[in-house]
């Protein structure tokens, strides 16, 4: 929560998508910027502070995640900001470049076209009654960063990284050092250029610490082109998604399954989810089901890796982990899963043991000793490695012998694993687990390494640059 005399801002997080809503409000009015798909966040929000939503903005037709913005502007009446040159399927109040909106006698917002990561992004400067207080800046001017550039297609991607180093340079100008900085993108969201650790920013610290206001405009497009990376799937359908206007989302609980439904889903080659953390489900699992377990970026990489419109059947060990991946997948514009089975192992299998299996996990170590010639005892030998992180972190060094499939490609490239018995790892062990599930849905040999890759050189594994 940031707050000064007259003006107070609170933070909403979505911590899965790696992105933030804000509510600003005087104690009796309130405005919100970038709300995400699920809304009654931001309403019970407001209705604890006693404050009634009476504008609604939105930086930039968003890419990671279905905007809530036109339904709840329409569920609670407020004027819908969106920018006049984004071409949308829906009423809101078009403002550009200049526009004064007054929200309150406390509290008006300056709109200001910041270009670059969209082509009409706007950034919104927070003014109390005694001044700026600070700036939504969407995904213009992040912590340390800025928004990556190339979203809107690789041939746009130099343009709006020129485009966002101005953008940067004249918040910088308007604003004064102590003015908050309050991005919607930037706390591991792909829509970030580079990620941040940062909880909260100034104007004054983006100066010191920020390549967009450090870096002449040549250098630093150069520095952003080089750092991106790819982006999840599900992006393409989300500005269309946005841009037409996404109804009043739907969290109802979806259709139970019994367990011969199950069985019938997982012959079928559906996408069977198991939402419990990696651990149990290495311990034991339904066969033929995949791990993205809900203690990570289950949405991302499932929305990622799962083809568009594809069914997905739920697995959970309780209705309220089910109703929380629902919520996930949602934000990203999967509404309505296929079924559904809160439960155990032992429920989905209807008490066929025969249904159940696990998964051999290991550590670098292992690895290390396996390579060696003495595997601990049970492990198989390391035909294979596997590294199924992103190209970025591939470049930046990776364990000797080692294959690249970067995990979102690995469902149409499971053929270009070699024979044998397969070791995979990621950098903390969770792509790993979808990886090493994947691979044993298609009958493959295999061992999850459930270890952080920042140990591997430590027990002797040979690491080399990238290429």
């Amino acid at each position: 929560m940031s707050a000064v005399t007259d003006v107070t801002v609170e933070v909403v997080q979505t911590s899965s998508l790696g992105d933030r809503s804000y509510l600003a409000h005087d104690g009796r009015v309130a405005v919100v910027i970038d709300p995400q798909r699920d809304i009654d966040r931001i309403l019970a929000l407001a209705g604890s502070l006693g404050v009634r939503i009476t504008h609604v903005a939105e930086t930039h037709l968003h890419n990671d995640y279905v905007s809530g913005g036109l339904a709840l502007a329409q569920l609670t009446g407020a004027t819908y900001l969106v920018a006049a040159d984004d071409e949308v399927g829906f009423e809101r109040r078009p403002v550009a470049d200049g526009d004064k909106i007054t929200v309150s006698t406390q509290m008006r917002l300056r709109v200001v076209a910041t270009p670059g990561h969209t082509f009409h992004h706007l950034s919104y400067i927070l003014d109390g009654a005694d001044g700026p207080v600070g700036v939504f800046t969407g995904g213009s001017l992040l912590f340390g960063t800025t928004g990556r550039t190339d979203l809107l297609g690789q041939q746009h991607a130099h343009t709006l990284a020129e485009r966002q180093h101005a953008s940067a340079h004249r918040l910088a100008d308007l604003l004064p050092d102590g003015a908050q900085v309050w991005p919607t993108h930037g706390f591991g969201s792909f829509c970030s250029a580079t990620q941040s650790d940062a909880p909260e920013s100034t104007i004054g610290r983006e100066r010191i610490a920020n390549p967009a206001l450090r870096l002449e405009t040549d250098d630093f497009v150069r520095e952003t082109l080089a750092g991106l990376d790819a982006y999840p799937a599900y992006y393409a359908h989300m500005g269309a998604r946005n841009a037409a206007g996404a109804d009043l989302i739907d969290l109802s609980p979806v259709a139970a399954v019994d367990p011969a439904d199950l069985a019938t889903r997982i012959a079928d080659g559906e996408w069977v989810v198991d939402l419990r953390n990696r651990k149990a489900f290495a311990h034991r699992h339904l066969a033929g089901t995949l791990s993205f377990g809900l203690d990570g970026p289950m949405s991302t990489w499932l929305g990622w890796m799962a083809p568009w419109g594809a069914p997905i059947t739920l697995l959970g060990d309780s209705e309220q982990q089910v109703a929380d991946a629902q919520r996930e997948l949602a934000r990203i514009g999967i509404d309505r899963p296929a079924a559904a089975a809160p439960g155990s192992p032992e429920q989905w299998a209807d008490g066929d043991d025969t249904r159940l299996t696990q998964l051999t996990t290991a550590t670098f170590a292992d690895l290390a000793a396996a390579r060696a010639g003495t595997p601990a005892h049970g492990l198989p030998a390391a035909d294979v490695l596997l590294d199924v992180r992103m190209t970025n972190e591939w470049r930046t060094g990776h364990i000797d012998s080692a294959i690249h499939i970067p995990l979102p490609d690995l469902p149409h490239r499971l053929a270009d694993v070699p024979a044998g018995t397969v070791w995979v790892h990621c950098g903390s062990g969770y792509r790993a687990a979808a990886a090493t599930s994947l691979l044993q849905r298609a009958g493959r040999q295999v061992v999850h390494i459930d270890d952080a890759y920042a140990d591997a050189a430590g027990v002797g594994l040979p690491i080399v640059p990238g290429n």
